[in-house]
């Protein structure tokens, strides 16, 4: 049975969008924003996110504010009497923010009660949210299971009244002036992006397959990626003889997405990254191991997923001992994916 739609009594005037992360999912998010401010011109729209990503959101020109939340410290044992007295604080800001219209996106234990601290007497979310979070809410929307995540969040804009129309990825304007982004332009023209991070240590494809990859690549690459891919942007640099250049964990995030917007394609695991090249409608060749496609794949037509097909996959494991998933993508079926879309 359809959810019956959500009746306003009202036109809102100040609402809140509760979805503090991941990367990736924030962006999924974007078709949802422009469908609530497509038919809802006049509202002041608010959105919670978490500390890290607000670079991606930052200037936003449907966005009145950024409610920036450090949910990463608030997991720390030894900070308990400081995370409470934050807690609070964030608690009577939400309260205070006279909220007509609060929607969680994220759909967890931790976005339910911030919903609830709104006191918005509209609070919508996901019939199928997990940890509770949905008791939560005065109004639910099915989103579904097997759904990408973007057609997911659309969901609850249609129950608003709100039809997506034409899919559209909202980007704040792009950055000006950065350096990083000048140079790599200047010196390499036509370049393509290499993205070998992922959340999960499951969904990474071997830094020795990027590199023989970018050893052969009709052009060359820039890998980028946070700190925390470093040591595998050096491999594989190393790898492919000086083919590759790396910018991992020497990006913001507005110049992570002009360096993307300016590259020819993307050859990337399951990450954020991937969705931001997708959004910006940059080819993608999309390497998938214990992840469903279905569900966070690249969004559109242009794009090419790779992925195993043992009877394993895709187990939704973050941890296994022999990524046989990952590895059964060879560098010449990638090879063969990235000339295809090159030439289209």
């Amino acid at each position: 049975m359809a959810d019956r739609p959500v009746v306003l009594r009202y036109a809102p005037e100040r609402v809140l969008v509760v979805k503090p992360s991941s990367l990736g999912d924030v962006v999924h998010s974007l078709p949802f924003l422009h469908a609530l401010k497509s038919c809802m011109p006049d509202a002041r729209i608010d959105w919670v996110i978490a500390r890290g990503l607000e670079g991606l959101l930052e200037g936003h020109p449907m966005i009145k504010d950024l409610i920036v939340i450090d949910k990463d410290r608030w997991r720390r044992i030894s900070r308990a009497a400081e995370t409470l007295g934050e807690l609070r604080e964030l608690s009577d800001r939400l309260k205070a923010g006279g909220y007509d219209l609060v929607i969680d996106l994220q759909g967890l234990l931790r976005s339910g009660l911030m919903t609830k601290a709104t006191a918005a007497p509209v609070r919508i979310g996901f019939a199928e949210a997990r940890e509770g979070s949905r008791f939560f809410y005065t109004h639910k929307v099915t989103g579904g299971r097997d759904i990408h995540a973007v057609d997911r969040y659309l969901k609850i804009a249609a129950a608003l009244g709100c039809p997506p129309g034409k899919v559209a990825f909202p980007f704040p304007e792009p950055a000006r002036g950065s350096d990083v982004v000048r140079d790599i332009r200047d010196r390499l023209k036509d370049y393509i992006v290499l993205v070998p991070g992922a959340r999960w240590d499951t969904k990474i494809w071997p830094a020795e397959l990027f590199g023989r990859l970018a050893s052969v690549l009709p052009l060359r690459s820039v890998v980028i990626g946070g700190n925390a891919d470093r040591q595998r942007a050096e491999e594989i640099v190393r790898v492919s003889g000086g083919r590759a250049v790396s910018l991992a964990g020497q990006t913001t995030i507005p110049e992570l997405v002009e360096l993307i917007r300016s590259s020819r394609c993307a050859i990337t695991n399951d990450s954020g990254p991937m969705h931001i090249a997708a959004a910006l409608d940059i080819p993608v060749v999309a390497l998938f191991g214990p992840t469903s496609p279905v569900k966070t794949g690249p969004y559109g037509s242009r794009h090419l997923v790779l992925k195993s097909e043992r009877a394993c996959a895709p187990c939704f494991k973050k941890k296994c001992d022999d990524i046989r998933c990952m590895r059964d993508i060879s560098v010449e079926m990638v090879l063969a994916g990235t000339k295809e879309l090159l030439q289209e």
